[in-house]
This record gives structure tokens, C-alpha cells and sequence, in this order.
């Protein structure tokens, strides 16, 4: 009988301590493909936002532009700015377990660097002499030249973050890796093809823990079903800059008192690049043609209900550097039928002739994608009002960015990356015939040169020189008219108000999960 009532007591006890125990608060997010394998030193299919949930830098770049301490909490450059000495946190471990030290960066570098190739867009990539552990906290990293954005660099999502040396393979990490295993807050716990991948927080993070439990990532491929599933509470965030949600539904759902809705500041530029290589837009004039022909504020309203801001040159003026005083491509029709009438193309019954030849450029973006193909179609009839013919050609995404690779394009939707990438690591892939700008430049006579400025550029160490340099080659390439600004783009937010206040990254590529916090937790 005392046994007996012993066991009740017990199984009472137990249930009031589990009636007790917090329950699991989760957000649930959605995002149109899986995240990958989330191989922290490599692209897609990785996605960026859950790479960088994951894995974390040295250095960690903040929203006023200044670089902050990360895993690394202190560092020294040396007077010639080759020389960068870190001194490690001394209280990291991975996910697993395994200690975050010195050897742990080093072994991370060194993958880095044994797949250069496929890095050769990052400047810092080429700059990297030597990475020594000095003991267990201390790393010195030794440059060829005094490479001015390293830190920059170092803060990006990809590819200096730090897997655990355990989850490479032979040392490397270019053909995959074991699991994904990082120092950051979060940790992947389950994914599931074509339906979700699930994070949970990391229960030994060094840092501030987040205030969910659990991020749910919900595998959902079109906008709409994506706004439907917002409206129904199958999710509560839908968070990016590139269509996770169409510009209408956002300014329909601003006025829906159910949500809270938020629009960043501009962090980007969308643009056309276009080909100075290849048919019609080898030639100056097309190009300036182009550029004068094309109604950005038209854009604006009717595709993006006023959500982006109408751009003027490749990179906003409030990106570093890039306030040179250049002289927009105002909307001018006129000019651009005068300018082709001046270079021989003549209007024959709505299109622009020479030599028997009509002007025919192909214009290239994302099936797919609905705003790809809205801002085509504009495009494509203000081209055509002044005698060009845009043919539209509406492809997968892996067959756009095969066109960008090869150059296989008249004009061709691009993006430039947002903080901290702009404008440094942008123009350092200019350099790389993988990207669709090396490709847009290739038919330039003076291509070399603004190569070499470029090289310039990145390792002057003077201001007010390397101030001088950005405005060369900025207004070289505007006057090349080798790009179509479009917009300068913003990140668009919309939220359960039960999962807190929106903020945004300093980064368009990270989202910011943990300042996320149930609303029993407020």
C-alpha cells in the first residue's frame, strides 16, 4: 500500500513539473526553395540567410557601416596594413561541442583557399599570403598587399564563417561536407525536401540566446501561396528583398491591421546589365539609347506601388564612395530616337533599320519570376516606342545565370549585393568572367584598364586617393552606359505583430531570427 501511494505521489509530481516546463515557442517562415546542404564555404544551392543562421565571422559588419568584434574580440593591422593579428573569444565551442580556436580558423582559411578558383570573385581570396595560429587565441593573418576592405571581406555570409574542422572532409570542404555544424545561434536540425528545413537554437551559444526556440522554414515556391499562407497563420514572417512577396500583396497587407508591415531603406541596386560585346549594344549610342528610352518611375508605381526608389546610377549615392557627382540618364525619349537617328539606325515602319538590319537586342530575365517579367514588358514597350526591338526571353533561373556566365545576353537583370559588398567586393567581380558584368564589359576597348583600376582601387591605402580612383572608374562606366539602373531596392517585411517588432539586417542576405520574441516572452 505505501509503495503504491509512493508511485502515485511520484507520477503526480511528475506531471505538475511537466505541466510546468515551458512549451516549445517556434516561428514559423517560408522560403521558395530547401536551404542546401549549407556548406559555409560555398553558393547555391546554399542559401545565404541560413548559412548565416549557422555560421558566424571573425568580424561582423553593423548597420551604421562600422565593422564590430564577433568570434574574433580585438584585433591589430600593422602600420603597411599587411599584417592583421586577431585575438580569438575564449569562450566559443561549435554546436557539438568541438572548441572554436585558433587551429579551428586556420583549418577553415586553408579550405578556403584550397578551392581558390571558385572564390576568385572576393579580393581578399588573391590577397591572403599566410594564416599561422599563434597559440590557441591568436591568429595572424598576412596579406600580399595592404588590401584596404579585409575586414569587410571577413564579414561577409560566404566564405570566411567557421565550420567545425571535424565536418570537413580531408581537410576540405569544395566537395561537401559531413553536417553543418557552426558556432551561430541556430542549428539544423531536420530538413525535408520540397516542404521545410527546421532550425532549432543552439543550447551551448556564447552569445545573447534568441527568443524563439525553433525557426520553421517552409518550402513554398510562388508569392501567392505564400501570401495566402501568411493570411491563414500557416506562417507568421515573410522577410527579403527579392520577390518572396509581390509588391501589391505588400501594399495591400500594409493596410490589413492583422499585420505589421515594414520597408527597410534602399540596400541595393536592380538594373539591366548590357552587352558591350554582342549585337546592337556593341554600340555607344544604342546603350545611351537604352538608358534615355526607359520610364524608371513608371516602374515604380505601377510594378512596385512605390516600395523601391527610382536609381540613377549603378550604385546609390549613399554607398561608400559612390557620391562622384555623376550626371543621371534622365527619361528623355527624344534624345535616345535622336541618338540612334545620329548612328544610322532610321525608323522604317516602327522599327530602327541599318544597312537592312532591324535593332533587335535580346532581353533576358527569370520566367518565373512575375516582377522579372512586369518590369520586362516595360522595358520591352519603351524600347519599342522609340524603335527598338526587345525580344523577351523568359528562362529558369540556372539557365539566367548560365546566360550571365557566358554572355549570351543583350540586356540582362542583375543586382548589385548591398552592404557590406558595395561597392568594393562588386567591383572586384567585375574582374571574374563568371558574372554577367565582365561579360557586359568585354566589349570595351579600354576593358584592361578598368581591370587594372580595380587592382588599384582595392590596395591603395590613401583616402583621398582611393576616393579619386572610385570616381574614375565609376564615371567610366557610366559614361559607357554599359548599365541600366532600374531601382534601388528595399527589404520588405511583413509579420504576425505575435513575433515582435520587425528589424532588419545590415545585410539584404541575413534575416534577423533572433530579435524575433514570442509575444508570452515580452
Amino acid at each position: 500500500m505505501r509503495s503504491a501511494l509512493h508511485a502515485l505521489l511520484v507520477l503526480l509530481f511528475t506531471l505538475v513539473l511537466v505541466g510546468q516546463a515551458p512549451a516549445q515557442t517556434r516561428l514559423e517562415a517560408s522560403w521558395p526553395t530547401n536551404v542546401g546542404p549549407l556548406n559555409p564555404h560555398l553558393y547555391t544551392p546554399n542559401q545565404m540567410f541560413a548559412q548565416a543562421m549557422v555560421f558566424e565571422p571573425l568580424v561582423r559588419y553593423q548597420a551604421d557601416g562600422t565593422i564590430a568584434p564577433w568570434l574574433a574580440d580585438s584585433w591589430e593591422i600593422s602600420e603597411d596594413g599587411r599584417t592583421y593579428a586577431f585575438t580569438l573569444r575564449d569562450d566559443v565551442r561549435f554546436s557539438n561541442g568541438e572548441p572554436f580556436d585558433a587551429d579551428a580558423v586556420v583549418v577553415n582559411f586553408d579550405a578556403v583557399l584550397a578551392n581558390h578558383e571558385r572564390h576568385a570573385w572576393l579580393g581578399l581570396t588573391h590577397q591572403i599570403e599566410d594564416v599561422q595560429a599563434i597559440d590557441a587565441r591568436h591568429v595572424i593573418l598576412t596579406l600580399k598587399d595592404p588590401y584596404y576592405p579585409t575586414l569587410q571581406d571577413l564579414a561577409l555570409p560566404r566564405p570566411f564563417r567557421f565550420i567545425a574542422p571535424s565536418q570537413l572532409i580531408d581537410g576540405t570542404s569544395a566537395d561537401g561536407i559531413r553536417a553543418p555544424i557552426g558556432t551561430g545561434a541556430w542549428q539544423l536540425e531536420q530538413s525535408r525536401l520540397g516542404e521545410f528545413d527546421l532550425f532549432s537554437k543552439n543550447p551551448i551559444y556564447w552569445g545573447e540566446a534568441p527568443g524563439f526556440d525553433e525557426i520553421n522554414v517552409k518550402v513554398i515556391v510562388d508569392p501567392n501561396t505564400r501570401a495566402i499562407a501568411l493570411q491563414t497563420g500557416e506562417i507568421d514572417l515573410v522577410y527579403g528583398a527579392k520577390g518572396l512577396i509581390s509588391p501589391d500583396t505588400f501594399a495591400r497587407l500594409a493596410d490589413d491591421e492583422r499585420f505589421e508591415t515594414a520597408l527597410s531603406e534602399p540596400m541595393e541596386t536592380l538594373m539591366l546589365a548590357i552587352n558591350s560585346q554582342r549585337g546592337a549594344t556593341r554600340e555607344l549610342a544604342v546603350r545611351q539609347a537604352i538608358n534615355h528610352a526607359v520610364n524608371k518611375a513608371q516602374m515604380v508605381e505601377s510594378v512596385f506601388y512605390g516600395t523601391q526608389h527610382p536609381a540613377e546610377t549603378l550604385f546609390a549615392p549613399s554607398v561608400p564612395y559612390a557620391d562622384v557627382g555623376l550626371e543621371p540618364y534622365a527619361f528623355d525619349p527624344t534624345r535616345a530616337e535622336a541618338l540612334l537617328t545620329e548612328s544610322g539606325w532610321e525608323l522604317e515602319n516602327g522599327l530602327r533599320m541599318r544597312d537592312g538590319e532591324p535593332l533587335r537586342v535580346d532581353l533576358v530575365f527569370v520566367g518565373n519570376d512575375a516582377v522579372s517579367k512586369s518590369l520586362a514588358e516595360i522595358v520591352q514597350a519603351d524600347l519599342a516606342a522609340v524603335g527598338i526591338q526587345a525580344r523577351m526571353i523568359g528562362e529558369e533561373e540556372s539557365s539566367v545565370y548560365a546566360r550571365q556566365r557566358d554572355g549570351r545576353f543583350g540586356m540582362i537583370f542583375n543586382r548589385t549585393w548591398g552592404a557590406p559588398f558595395d561597392p568594393h567586393a562588386f567591383i572586384s567581380s567585375m574582374r571574374a568572367p563568371a558574372h554577367a558584368d565582365y561579360q557586359a564589359q568585354l566589349g570595351l576597348e579600354d576593358k584592361p584598364e578598368i581591370d587594372a583600376l580595380i587592382d588599384d582601387i582595392l590596395v591603395t591605402t590613401d583616402e583621398r586617393e582611393r576616393q579619386a580612383l572610385y570616381k574614375r572608374l565609376l564615371t567610366r562606366l557610366h559614361e559607357s552606359a554599359v548599365y541600366l539602373p532600374l531601382t534601388y531596392t528595399t527589404v520588405l517585411a511583413v509579420a504576425d505583430p505575435a513575433i515582435g517588432p520587425i528589424n532588419f539586417s545590415a545585410m539584404t542576405s541575413e534575416i534577423p531570427f533572433e530579435r524575433f520574441t514570442p509575444e508570452a516572452a515580452r
